[in-house]
């Protein structure tokens, strides 16, 4: 995203009362500084949480500021080993369609940041991060004048509307609701069937569009943080008259600075400009490079040898989402040449192995596996504390509330695991209870994963029997109710700072369905009413409930095996410039990037 210019000054600063905060990188790009103090990076990520702003008008004008040394012109390279799994914005979930959101859609709302750990809400499409009257509980949204889509219509209010009421469609079923239940409860789809294809739309009073150009939502409760939420990839305007329901996922229309010229899906995706954006609008992205070329079925192995060696192409190339693979950091950091072209950052990712808890019910299991899986030879898969630091609790160090402590099943005393006390608890478990049948990516990482767990697990009695996914539908398949599998590794960030957005979606029994990331299936009395207290406590009273309901959901139910925190270790080409790790986004920052020649 952007650097922010003395406009910042002018922006609106959210009180503390909102909750909001953001958390910075543990590091920029200034070489070998991150991943050989766990302590040390985990203490920066707790230490730099920030106001974040909301911002006025002013700051949410285009043109985004200049990055210095930016040059026009050439084709950006992307290397990406899964395919996409989704390109429709409200199917969108996970972090690669999030980084190619950033490239050709739009939304009311997005974060802009400055490369230094500060970061505002602005206005994407909208005139600023929002106007909030009646004690929070109505938002008032306007538009930008001069907003189109690719084919030249002019976006409406009628658009806002209908990108809203589509994601009540049973068609879209992998992305965020969380406007949908704020809106219109848990039951939302009952409330507008046919996603408001048909002629009935929400009631004005609870979305209302008086004129063209504006939008007011209305809450039954103060809903402070949803500026934030509103920039979510998930959340991105689809325009009206272009919307093909399923079809959409494979030609979306674009809002951005690019558009889609070509899709193979699984095999290569090319973006060219998009002719009818228009930076006067936009304070946050580029449109630097003509365009970008992606190439799925690149290994992360590839990817590290081919942007090593600099050759050609490779110049211009970067990692998306992937990282340095493993086995070649070393090759990587003692080279200062190399090393200098790397991205580093905590993430806030949660890795575990979910438990399916319709099929893994005897908690003795669950525990037992909790004190077996090794924790340090899963994160030497990842690059040892380049990739990761072992995780005693299911909250990041990235996350308000974090308790880096709090270990009820010893992570951090025996991160090899505890073999003895698993035996322990598994000595009266029946045999048909230890063979779990575990999911994994077709992906070299997920491969690692499956050996370091099926090593770890044959030393407590646990037969191990994997059931291999395509990666780029891995969580579409976990995410039925109705899987046939026992144990999968997902991982979980927060949508925004607050722990809501850890607990609410991955832990409400509400939200069990299809496509939800309740992968667990969680569905307990005492976290409902936890959920439902700290959804109507101020931030400072909702953080403490947060954590007791996390300590709950953690030593009652245990509906995941902790494993490590992420982190992120990204490689680029010599000739790309303006790289950067993105806050927002966990990885290299693409609204920045060009080509130096």
């Amino acid at each position: 995203m952007k650097s922010l210019t003395s406009r910042r000054a002018r922006a609106i600063v959210v009180a503390v009362a909102a909750g909001s905060l953001v958390l910075t990188a543990c590091s920029e790009n200034k070489g070998n500084t991150s991943g050989t103090d766990s302590k040390k990076d985990q203490k920066k990520a707790a230490q730099q949480s920030k106001a974040i702003t909301y911002a006025d008008a002013a700051a949410s004008t285009g043109p985004a500021a200049e990055v210095a040394g930016a040059k026009s012109g050439g084709t950006i390279e992307v290397y990406q080993e899964a395919g996409l799994s989704h390109l429709d914005p409200g199917q969108i979930y996970v972090s690669d369609g999030g980084q190619v959101a950033n490239l050709i859609y739009r939304g009311l709302t997005n974060f802009q940041e400055d490369g230094k750990g500060n970061m505002s809400v602005v206005g994407d499409i909208a005139t600023d991060a929002g106007k909030s009257s009646d004690g929070g509980k109505t938002w008032t949204y306007t538009l930008k004048d001069g907003i189109k889509d690719q084919n030249g219509n002019e976006i409406t209010s009628a658009d806002v509307r209908h990108t809203v009421e589509r994601m009540y469609a049973e068609f879209i079923f992998d992305g965020p609701n969380y406007l949908q239940t704020w809106l219109s409860g848990p039951k939302y789809r009952e409330q507008l069937k046919d996603g408001g294809f048909g002629k009935k739309h929400l009631p004005a009073s609870v979305l209302d569009t008086p004129d063209d150009k504006t939008v007011v939502f209305h809450f039954d409760k103060p809903r402070p943080d949803l500026p934030q939420m509103l920039a979510m990839s998930g959340y991105s305007i689809v325009p009206e008259k272009t919307d093909t329901k399923e079809k959409y996922d494979k030609a979306p229309v674009s809002l951005g600075p690019y558009k889609i010229s070509e899709y193979k899906v699984g095999k290569a995706l090319k973006l060219v400009k998009n002719d009818q954006w228009d930076p006067k609008t936009d304070s946050v992205r580029h449109q630097y490079v003509d365009g970008w070329n992606f190439d799925f079925g690149v290994t992360e192995s590839t990817q590290t040898k081919r942007l090593i060696a600099d050759q050609g192409g490779s110049k211009n190339a970067i990692q998306f989402t992937g990282s340095v693979e493993s086995t070649q950091i070393q090759d990587v950091i003692t080279d200062p040449a190399v090393n200098k072209r790397t991205i580093k950052g905590y993430q806030p990712y949660v890795m575990v192995l979910n438990f399916n808890l319709d099929r893994v019910k005897n908690k003795k299991v669950r525990d037992a596996v909790t004190y077996a899986v090794n924790s340090k030879s899963l994160i030497a898969g990842e690059g040892g504390a380049y990739g990761g630091d072992p995780a005693p609790n299911l909250f990041a160090p990235t996350l308000p509330g974090y308790e880096a402590k709090y270990d009820p099943y010893g992570r951090l005393k025996t991160p090899s695991g505890n073999i003895e006390k698993a035996k322990e608890l598994l000595k009266d478990v029946p045999a048909s209870e230890k063979k779990l049948v575990f999911a994994y990516r077709n992906s070299e990482n997920e491969q690692k994963r499956k050996v370091a767990l099926e090593d770890a697990l044959s030393k407590v009695g646990i037969k191990v029997v994997g059931k291999e996914i395509d990666a780029a539908s891995f969580y579409e398949q976990i995410g039925k109710v109705k899987n046939p599998y026992d144990i999968y590794v997902t991982g979980w960030g927060q949508d925004w700072p607050s722990a809501g957005t850890v607990v609410t979606p991955i832990y409400d029994g509400d939200q069990i369905a299809d496509g939800s990331p309740n992968y667990s299936h969680v569905n307990d009395p005492k976290v409902q009413e936890l959920i439902k207290k700290a959804l109507s406590e101020e931030p400072t009273a909702a953080q403490k409930t947060w954590q007791e309901a996390h300590h709950y959901i953690l030593e009652k139910i245990n509906p995941a095996a902790p494993l490590w925190y992420a982190k992120q270790f990204q490689l680029y080409g010599s000739n790309i410039g303006g790289a950067r790790y993105s806050t927002e986004s966990s990885y290299i920052d693409v609204n920045n990037l060009f080509l130096k020649s």
